[in-house]
C-alpha cells in the first residue's frame, strides 16, 4: 500500500519520532521499573548524543540506544545541568524507546535560561552516554552571534575531518547544517571509487541504494558511528535542513532524477526518508514533516530563517535538453520558462511566511539558511555548452581530456575579452562582446532555475531596508556573491539586495573532479578561479578544489565570513590549509562584499 500524505500525517500525530517534553526535575529513579521486559538489557550508545533547534527557553537533546539483545523497548533516563559535572541537575526524566522510532529518543527541554550552555546525558540499564552540550538562544541586546555552516557529507567519498574541525571551535552559537547529511547511493554509486581503500565502504546490509524505511535508518546509523560527526554533534547545537540526498538526487515535490522504474512510488520513498530524518536528527517535531521551514531569533542581532527549497513545493527542474540555445527564439523561450511567475521553489505559503518575516523583523541581520545557490551564476553560453559536452562524455565513459584542454583555452580566451570589456577597450568588437555577454545559468537546480521567487525575496529585502545574508551549500565548492535584482524587478532594478556565502562540502567532490583541477598546479587552479570570478558578473570569490566549512560572525556593524579548508579527505592525516583560508565581510547598511 502506498504511504500517502494522509497516512503520513496520521502516523506523525500518533507519534513516530515524537519528542518527550521535559519541564524540570521529576525525581525519577533508575531502579523503580518493575517491567521485566525492559530490565537488565545490555545496551550501548553507539551513535553518540546531539542537541538542536535551540530557542531562548528550550533545547532538543537526542540519542539512540543500541540494545544488544533482541527486544522491542528499552527504558532511558535523561539528565541536564548547567555544569559539565552534573553537580546540580536542572531537568531529568525517564521514558521508554522502542523499535517504532528505531530506538531513537528526542527530549525537548523546557523552561531553560536564555543564552546558557546546558550539558546533558542519558542513562539506560547501567550504561551512561557521552556528555553533550548545547546553548540556548540569547535575548535582548547582544554583541555577537557566530555560526559554523556545513553541508554535503558523503561517507564513502572521504573522511569527515571537517566535522572534527568544527568540534574544535569553542565560540559557536550553533552549527547550521544545510543538507545532504547522508547520501542515498550504494557502494558503487557517486564518489565511491576510493571507499574500499579508505575503509569507508557501506556495510553489507546497507550497501545498495536506499529506498525503504529500514534502508534510510541503517544509513543514518552508519554515518552516526563516525567519531568526527559525533564530536561535532556533542559539542554544539545543530540547526538543520535537508537537501536532496536525504531522499534522492535532484528531488522535487513529486519526483527526483534518481528515482527510477522499479523503485516503487516516489511518495512512499519520500515519506520513509523524512520519517528517518526526524527520528535521527535533533530537530523539533512538527505535525506535517514536509513543513520544515522555521525561524530562530538571536536577540536583537540575527533572525535566522531556515528554508526548504526541496520537498514542500519545488517544481521539477527545467532541462537544457528541452531548448535549442543556438536559436534566439529558443533562448527567449528558455528565459521565459525559468522566470515564469507560476514556477515555485518555496511555494506561496513558505514565500509569504518568509517575506512577512523579513518585512516585520526588528533584528539587525536577516539570514536565510537554505540549500542552493541564490547568486546569479551565469556563464558565457560557449562555456556552458562545452561543459555540457564534457559531462555527456564522462557519463558515457569516454576520455574527456581533449574537451578539458579546450575548456581551459576557452576560459582564458573569454576572460581576456571580458577584462577588455570591463576596462572600456574601444577595440572590442560586437562579436567579441556578444561572446561574453550572451550568458545562461550554470545550474538549473539552484535559484537560477526559479528566478521569479528570488526576485520577490530580493525586492522585499530592498523595500524593507534589511541587511540580507543568504547561506548555501549543495555545490561542494565555496562561493561568495552579490545578490542583485534583475532589470525587471518591480521594486528596484539592478540593485544590490544582499550577499551570499556558500560553504564547501565535508567530503563530496566538487569541480576539481569535473574539470580535472586536482591534476593541476596550485597556480593553475588559482588562475581558473580568478577567471570564473571574472566571467560570472555577481561572483566575488570561489574555491573550486578544497573541502571545508564556513564560519559567519555577526555583530551590529558587520557580517564576517571565513572559509576553512582541510588538506585532504582521502588520507587519515591532514592539516588545515592556512594559505587557502579566505575572509570576506559586509557592513550593515551597505550590501557590498569586501575582502578582508
Amino acid at each position: 500500500m502506498t504511504f500517502t500524505r494522509r497516512r503520513f500525517l496520521k502516523a506523525s500525530a500518533a507519534g513516530f519520532g515524537a519528542a518527550v517534553l521535559s519541564f524540570g526535575l521529576t525525581g525519577c529513579s533508575l531502579n523503580d521499573d518493575d517491567d521485566e521486559t525492559t530490565k537488565q538489557i545490555p545496551v550501548n550508545f553507539d551513535h553518540g548524543v546531539a542537541s538542536g533547534d535551540p530557542l531562548a527557553d528550550s533545547l532538543i537533546i537526542w540519542t539512540r540506544i543500541t540494545p544488544l539483545e533482541n527486544v522491542t523497548s528499552v527504558n532511558v533516563v535523561w539528565q541536564a545541568s548547567t555544569d559539565a559535572n552534573f553537580t546540580t541537575i536542572s531537568h531529568d526524566g525517564e521514558t521508554q524507546v522502542s523499535d517504532a522510532t528505531d530506538f531513537t529518543l528526542k527530549v525537548d527541554l523546557q523552561g531553560l535560561d536564555a543564552n546558557t550552555t546546558y550539558y546533558y546525558r542519558f542513562i539506560s540499564n547501567g550504561k551512561t552516554s557521552p556528555t553533550g552540550a548545547g546553548k540556548t538562544l540569547p535575548t535582548d541586546n547582544i554583541e555577537q552571534v557566530k555560526f559554523a555552516v556545513v553541508s554535503c557529507a558523503n561517507y564513502p567519498a572521504g573522511y569527515f575531518h571537517v566535522y572534527g574541525e568544527i568540534a574544535k571551535q569553542t565560540d559557536l552559537d550553533a552549527v547550521l547544517h544545510l543538507g545532504d547529511y547522508i547520501y542515498e547511493y550504494g557502494n558503487t554509486g557517486y564518489a565511491t571509487e576510493d571507499a574500499a581503500e579508505l575503509g569507508r565502504l557501506l556495510p553489507d546490509d546497507n550497501s545498495d541504494e536506499i529506498i525503504s524505511l529500514a534502508d534510510y535508518r541503517k544509513r543514518y546509523a552508519h554515518y552516526r558511528k563516525d567519531d568526527n560527526l559525533q564530536a561535532a554533534h556533542s559539542h554544539c547545537a545543530f540547526i538543520t535542513v535537508w537537501d536532496d540526498h536525504e531522499i534522492t538526487n535532484d528531488t522535487w515535490h513529486s519526483g527526483a532524477e534518481n528515482h527510477n522504474d522499479g523503485e516503487g512510488e516516489f511518495s512512499e520513498r519520500k515519506m520513509h526518508a523524512l520519517q528517518a530524518y526526524f527520528e535521527w536528527m535533533p530537530i523539533r517535531n512538527v505535525a506535517d514533516k514536509e513543513r520544515i521551514y522555521r525561524r530562530f531569533e538571536f536577540g536583537n542581532l540575527v533572525s535566522l530563517h531556515m528554508l526548504d527549497t526541496r520537498v514542500l513545493a519545488r517544481d521539477e527542474q527545467v532541462n537544457y535538453a528541452d531548448f535549442d540555445l543556438t536559436s534566439s527564439q529558443r533562448q527567449t523561450d528558455f528565459v521565459a520558462a525559468i522566470s515564469s511567475p507560476t514556477r515555485a521553489l518555496l511555494g506561496n505559503e513558505q514565500l509569504t511566511w518568509l517575506t512577512d518575516g523579513l518585512t516585520t523583523a526588528t533584528t539587525q541581520w536577516q539570514v536565510l539558511g537554505q540549500q542552493v545557490l541564490m547568486t546569479k551564476m551565469h556563464l558565457p553560453l560557449e562555456i556552458l555548452q562545452l561543459l555540457m559536452n564534457i559531462q555527456v562524455t564522462q557519463a558515457n565513459g569516454a576520455d574527456p581530456s581533449a574537451l578539458l584542454a579546450q575548456a581551459n583555452t576557452l576560459f582564458s580566451e573569454l576572460a581576456q575579452i571580458k577584462g577588455r570589456v570591463l576596462a572600456g577597450d574601444p577595440t572590442v568588437t560586437s562579436e567579441q562582446r556578444a561572446r561574453v555577454e550572451t550568458t545562461a545559468p550554470y545550474n538549473l537546480d539552484a535559484w537560477d532555475g526559479y528566478a521569479y521567487e528570488r526576485e520577490q525575496i530580493l525586492g522585499t529585502a530592498i523595500a524593507a531596508q534589511k541587511n540580507l545574508v543568504v547561506l548555501a551549500g549543495d555545490t561542494h565548492n565555496s562561493w561568495a556573491g552579490q545578490l542583485v535584482t534583475d532589470a525587471s524587478n518591480p521594486v528596484s532594478a539592478k540593485a544590490a539586495a544582499g550577499v551570499e556565502f556558500a560553504a564547501s562540502s565535508v567530503s563530496s567532490p566538487g569541480l576539481e573532479n569535473y574539470l580535472a583541477l586536482n591534476t593541476q598546479s596550485n597556480e593553475a587552479v588559482a588562475q581558473i578561479e580568478q577567471v570564473i570570478a571574472l566571467l560570472v558578473n555577481d561572483l566575488a570569490y570561489n574555491n573550486l578544489v578544497e573541502r571545508g566549512y564556513l564560519t559567519v560572525t555577526f555583530t551590529q556593524q558587520q557580517a564576517l565570513a571565513q572559509w576553512h579548508y582541510v588538506s585532504s579527505v582521502k588520507t587519515a592525516d591532514y592539516t588545515l590549509l592556512s594559505e587557502r583560508q579566505k575572509a570576506l565581510s559586509v557592513q550593515a547598511g551597505n550590501p557590498t562584499l569586501q575582502m578582508v
